[in-house]
């Protein structure tokens, strides 16, 4: 009986052994000392992890406790096995890993002679070789040539040695649109789950990839049709490996693992795997680390920026004011309006450069009056107190046909000139830039009375003779109702009634200028009378007073008007543009013979402003007549000379006033 018992319990022994030895299932969330061997860095964490790598190992193994019986009864064929697990690859750079890891199933272990880079699986005078009989699925995540891998982040299928039979970059199939999304094996921001299925019937290995919780993907990552029965044997050891270094910069995890022979692997419960270690240092508080810091260095970004907008605002609309400039008071504006009225002098509201300065369009923030702002440079001190002076005694001027001066304004060694705004622009645009404004022959002798109503106000009617000095088109500004009004008093001078002007230095616009203005520098009325002969020519003939002539050189449009005078058509020398309009021809002469009467070269013939005022208004004939009569010494004409009379005083005069020709032509019998 005794005997018997022992014999039982031998028996008994045995049976668990074999069944021991034959376990073909098990499934770990977290991992137990008594479930794993491991092997070289291979380490259990606290909370039940699989940690594969470190500095101090050259490789390292994990595999299950016990062997796992793939063929019962001595069958020749390995049967089906499926596998999946979760495992995470933790970088300390983005992109850069040491050697990666595999889930292998091997006869025997451990692997003495395998160095890192063979995943300490395989000795290098061995590998390839039938014997060695090692299935393994790498996750690589360096690129080793010597081996034919494809990329540094790749998956593969291995056979006894790490020339993959079978390979593909790190990534997973959508079921649903079945677009390939690449993954990386590195740093990923959760872990990834991996399921490796052979189906003994198809001779097919099946691997496949996926971030956990999506899932299993219906398409395989790779696959390859190959008979493991050459491969495994009887029984075999499975598990993960992974080759370390003396300077790891990787860690490798395992958190799960499920396996199974002849059949389909329990999945992994989630919630269930252990959580990763931290990496790095522990995490503070983001308010103490990011957002304190961002709100303390916002409060002094904004303490400095209030600062130094304060004083770049007061900087900015800084002005020169002076005891002498209080007398000017009403006539000066502050530069923050003026900033304010032309939106800070943007380009957008540039209305035209001169050689003075640049003119800006705006509106006045409280009386919402439309300007024009004129920049001009001024760098003498004593000269800015003239300058200033001069330009308040402008600003008194008021007549219909002048810019009214509104003020200035004195910045640093700017001056500032503030004027009405004149909607329609300068004369000259409207002559040479063919605007969508043309003006017709009216509305030129219109402007052409209006400047000399004005500049004759300025020579004769004020209490002061102002003497413009740079009469010309581009400083004859057009207002709402076409109305030429005289502007850019920037280099005005004054004197009184009766004294001689002190100008000494020439200024104006070349064409303009008198040929006394350049041999004296003096300007006086008779220069300004010149300048205003060459603007008659110049809005009649629409041609500047020197103009370029296509394949000759530069016209003076005072010598080709005489010219055309001298050939006895000077209404030959009007502005085609004319044609398409109708016109007075004795108007357009009466222009043309009094721009060359104002253009003359001896400044002792030229009319005063006050005389070509009443030419064009049709008074002062009998002087016309006399000067006509005495071209002409006989002091009986004949008929024949009484009708050329008649013609010239036609031609000259305008059609309205023939009466009164008629009258004084009775007087010469």
């Amino acid at each position: 009986m005794t005997l018997f018992k022992l014999l039982m319990v031998i028996h008994i022994l045995l049976k668990l052994t074999n069944v021991s030895s034959q376990q073909a299932e098990f499934v770990y969330t977290g991992f137990q000392p008594k479930d794993m061997t491991l092997e070289g860095a291979a380490t259990f964490t606290r909370n039940g992890l699989i940690k594969l790598s470190n500095d101090s190992k050259q490789h390292s193994h994990a595999f299950h406790s016990t062997p796992i019986k793939f063929r019962k009864n001595n069958a020749s064929s390995v049967p089906s096995f499926s596998t999946t697990f979760a495992y995470s690859i933790v970088s300390e750079y983005p992109k850069i890993s040491s050697h990666g890891m595999t889930f292998f199933i091997a006869p025997t272990t451990p692997f003495p002679d395998a160095p890192p880079v063979y995943f300490g699986l395989y000795s290098p005078l061995t590998m390839g070789n039938a014997t060695n009989h090692v299935f393994d699925v790498e996750i690589d995540t360096l690129q080793n040539d010597e081996f034919g891998d494809i990329d540094g982040n790749h998956m593969g299928i291995n056979i006894n040695g790490l020339f993959s039979n079978a390979s593909h970059s790190g990534g997973y199939y959508r079921d649903d649109t079945g677009e390939f999304l690449n993954l990386s094996l590195i740093n990923t921001p959760r872990p990834m789950q991996v399921w490796v299925e052979y189906s003994g019937a198809k001779k097919r290995v099946e691997v496949t990839l996926a971030p956990q919780g999506i899932g299993k993907p219906k398409k395989p990552l790779m696959s390859l049709d190959y008979d493991l029965d050459q491969v495994i044997d009887e029984e075999m050891y499975v598990g993960f490996s992974c080759g370390t270094g003396p300077r790891t910069i990787s860690l490798h995890y395992v958190l799960g693992w499920s396996f199974v022979v002849n059949g389909k692997a329990a999945e992994l419960d989630l919630s269930k795997l252990p959580k990763l270690p931290r990496i790095g240092p522990k995490k503070k508080s983001k308010f103490l680390t990011i957002g304190l810091p961002v709100i303390l260095v916002t409060v002094m970004v904004m303490i400095v920026s209030g600062i130094v907008y304060y004083v770049r605002r007061k900087k900015k609309f800084a002005e020169v004011l002076e005891d002498w400039e209080l007398e000017y008071g009403p006539h000066r504006f502050k530069y923050k309006d003026l900033y304010v009225a032309t939106k800070g002098f943007k380009d957008k509201d540039l209305l035209g450069v001169g050689g003075f300065g640049k003119v800006y369009r705006g509106v006045l923030p409280n009386s919402k009056v439309e300007i024009a702002v004129k920049k001009v440079s001024h760098e003498s001190r004593q000269g800015i107190r003239e300058f200033i002076s001069e330009i308040v005694s402008i600003g008194r001027l008021r007549h219909r046909n002048i810019v009214p001066l509104l003020g200035y304004c004195r910045r640093k060694s700017e001056l500032l000139l503030v004027y009405d705004f004149m909607p329609n622009g300068s004369l000259d645009k409207a002559l040479h830039d063919q605007p969508k404004l043309r003006l017709n022959w009216r509305q030129r002798f219109q402007v052409i009375k209006g400047v000399a109503s004005g500049l004759n106000y300025l020579h004769q009617d004020w209490e002061q003779v102002v003497i413009h000095r740079d009469v010309k088109a581009s400083n004859v500004l057009l207002d709402h109702e076409l109305n030429g009004r005289l502007g850019d008093f920037g280099l005005a001078r004054l004197y009184d009634h009766g004294t001689d002007p002190q100008t000494t230095r020439v200024v104006g616009t070349i064409g303009y200028l008198a040929p006394e203005h350049h041999r004296t520098g003096k300007a006086t009325t008779s220069t300004d009378v010149y300048a205003f002969g060459a603007f008659l020519l110049e809005v009649t003939c629409g041609k500047r007073p020197i103009y370029v002539q296509p394949g000759a050189e530069d016209v003076i449009l005072v010598d080709w008007v005489c010219s055309c005078w001298n050939h006895g058509d000077i209404v030959a020398s009007v502005d085609p543009n004319l044609g398409i309009f109708d016109y007075v021809k004795a108007e357009v002469e009466l222009v043309l013979k009094l721009g060359l009467m104002c253009c003359n070269t001896e400044p002792s013939a030229r009319p005063t402003m006050q005389q070509v005022v009443q030419y064009l208004e049709g008074r002062g004939v009998k002087r016309i007549i006399r000067i006509r009569i005495c071209l002409y010494p006989d002091p009986n004409p004949n008929p024949k000379i009484h009708i050329r009379i008649r013609i010239r005083i036609r031609n000259f005069l305008k059609d309205d006033i023939r009466i009164r020709i008629r009258r004084i032509l009775s007087e010469f019998g």
